[in-house]
């Protein structure tokens, strides 16, 4: 089945079964490996990516189902230039990874959060957050970066519209 989306800005097509996984057409037939397959069950969030402006376990969801869809992955974030999105920056201010495996749809993730649900507690960030799961950090400085982010996108809001 051809699937056309637009992935990152760009014009894609794919032709693969329909009950391909979009996790698997991102990395396996994109290329783009950013997006990491963890559970496989939508239990863990390391799928994460944008589709139409909204946060989605990628694992969870078929090709087929994002026909004319535009997603955004972790490699679509940052400016063309390279400036790192606010959340990523934030990230990386405030260590907010360890071994990096969960930081890709953990940053999706915060993204969507912060568009959606601006200056959340700290409370509501971990709760917003419950779908993603990080065995590293116990999450102290993940929540900070969410909110160093969150305040970033609202000072810079043409920069951080990237995916919103």
């Amino acid at each position: 089945m051809q699937v056309p989306f637009t992935v990152n800005g760009r014009e894609v097509t794919v032709d693969l079964p329909p009950n391909t996984f979009l996790v698997h057409a991102i990395r396996e037939h994109l290329h783009l490996t950013g997006t990491h397959v963890g559970c496989d069950t939508a239990q863990c969030g390391a799928c994460t990516v944008h589709v139409n402006g909204r946060a989605i376990k990628s694992c969870n969801v078929l090709v087929a189902q994002v026909a004319g869809a535009e997603i955004t992955t972790i490699e679509g974030i940052a400016q063309p230039d390279g400036t790192m999105h606010p959340m990523q920056a934030a990230f990386k201010e405030c260590h907010g990874l360890q071994c990096g495996f969960c930081t890709p749809g953990m940053v999706m993730s915060a993204i969507d959060l912060c568009t959606h649900h601006p200056k959340s507690s700290e409370t509501e960030i971990r709760e917003l957050l419950d779908g993603n799961m990080c065995r590293c950090t116990g999450y102290q400085n993940i929540v900070k970066a969410v909110q160093m982010g969150g305040e970033a996108m609202a000072a810079a809001p043409a920069k951080a519209a990237v995916t919103a």
